[in-house]
């Protein structure tokens, strides 16, 4: 018998000077995305701030709730999606991850894409990728097609848009009934 597996998509909004200025571009209710692999989303991946204090340092980073960039936006907002997938394509996400994992200080975060997107160009460069490009592209490499377009087209917004994920959950990021009580 099979058991059922699935990876989870973040999808935020700290209420940060940075989050504000993409939001009266996209009038999106949230700009940044994240994967994880359990629902308590403790093995968490994506784009953004190394460092919780300095938004200008971004990067591949995993992300932890209770010492990262959310710990300092504890009214951060969210929507939690799952997605079914098989144990296969876990296998391939995971080795997929561990390229990242292993070089995680070769990659940046690309500003540069971000305004791709918004003029409907990629732009991409290797080692270079920001949140929503980086999670569409661990589920292109392990071979789930989302969409017709390149990962570095792919928004927030598309998440919430994608019809193949289950909303499990909407509010305030720390109210999160899998979290709420660590």
């Amino acid at each position: 018998m099979k058991s059922t597996t699935y990876v989870y998509i973040l999808l935020t909004d700290t209420g940060t000077l940075f989050t504000k200025s993409i939001k009266k571009y996209t009038r999106a209710p949230y700009n940044h995305a994240s994967i994880a692999f359990n629902h308590e989303l403790t093995e968490m991946y994506s784009f953004g701030r190394k460092n919780p204090s300095n938004p200008i340092n971004g990067g591949f980073v995993k992300e932890d709730l209770f010492t990262g960039t959310y710990s300092k936006y504890p009214k951060t907002t969210c929507v939690i999606y799952r997605l079914e997938v098989s144990e296969r394509e876990v296998e391939k996400m995971r080795r997929v991850l561990n390229v990242f994992i292993k070089n995680k200080k070769k990659f940046l975060y690309n500003l540069a894409g971000v305004l791709g997107v918004s003029l409907n160009e990629p732009i991409e460069f290797s080692n270079s990728y920001f949140c929503s490009q980086f999670v569409a592209e661990v589920l292109h490499r392990a071979g789930i097609k989302l969409w017709d377009k390149l990962p570095a087209l792919v928004t927030p917004d598309d998440f919430r848009q994608q019809k193949k994920l289950e909303l499990i959950y909407e509010g305030k990021l720390f109210d999160y009934p899998a979290i709420k009580n660590k």
